[in-house]
């Protein structure tokens, strides 16, 4: 019988934690998924929208509080797009703070963080501007034609994209956890080449699985993406990853 395990899921820019919940029904019992909300988002729209990456690794180290005691269970970590950025440095949280390895890092639709960005930058546009770049990427904002809930989404959509724009990665101890990194094989915004180059950042096990789609294959292929998650932290050890 394998050890039960918490798996903690981080949303994309604009995303909402929640979604991962549907998760729980296709995994195996002894796996608990834990959605991660970002402030201003789902259930937290009441605080403030966090842009910089000190205030966002603050709220993370809030949330991992009585989630890292040493009997508790071992932890994963998924993350799609900015989430993948958000699961990598909550794993090096993890390691350098609490001297915990992540179970399995599995980092989604995202080049891997030491890469420079490519795209061009959208988070110091004025508000019409922003909102009319970002519905070219973005199909979700596209059928929000509702100006007053764009207006009240867009403190959290500016404070996402700041976020993700800005990043900086910095050198660190590399991870010894397996990471598991998935891209869309259309996806513009991660090539594949660009996911596969995750491998830098572990000394142990690296896969990269691919899946149709584009950016959003997260969303349009989500039952096919939770199975082969499913799969990977099926086979883990039966103690404590140290």
């Amino acid at each position: 019988m394998t050890e039960p395990l918490r798996l903690l899921c981080f949303p994309y820019a604009g995303g909402n934690a929640q979604t991962y919940v549907r998760w729980r029904r296709h995994l195996a019992p002894d796996i608990e998924v834990c959605p991660m909300q970002l402030p201003g988002h789902g259930e937290r729209i009441g605080e403030t929208p966090r842009h910089c990456w000190d205030d966002l690794l603050a709220d993370i180290r809030t949330r991992l509080t009585g989630l890292t005691t040493p009997e508790d269970r071992p932890i994963a970590l998924f993350g799609h797009s900015l989430g993948a950025l958000l699961a990598f440095e909550c794993a090096r949280i993890l390691v350098s703070e609490h001297g915990i390895q992540p179970a399995r890092l599995l980092v989604s639709g995202h080049r891997a963080p030491h890469l420079p960005l490519r795209e061009e930058t959208l988070h110091h546009l004025p508000d019409t501007e922003f909102l009319t770049r970002l519905s070219e990427r973005s199909r979700t904002l596209r059928a929000l034609t509702d100006p007053e809930f764009r207006k009240l989404l867009l403190p959290m959509l500016r404070a996402d994209f700041t976020a993700s724009e800005t990043y900086a990665f910095r050198e660190g101890p590399t991870l010894t956890c397996p990471i598991t990194a998935l891209g869309g094989e259309r996806d513009e915004d991660a090539t594949p080449g660009e996911v596969a180059a995750w491998k830098r950042h572990t000394t142990g096990r690296f896969e990269l699985t691919a899946f149709p789609g584009d950016h959003f294959f997260i969303d349009d292929t989500w039952e096919a993406v939770v199975t082969a998650v499913g799969d990977r932290l099926r086979v883990r050890a039966g103690s404590r990853p140290r």
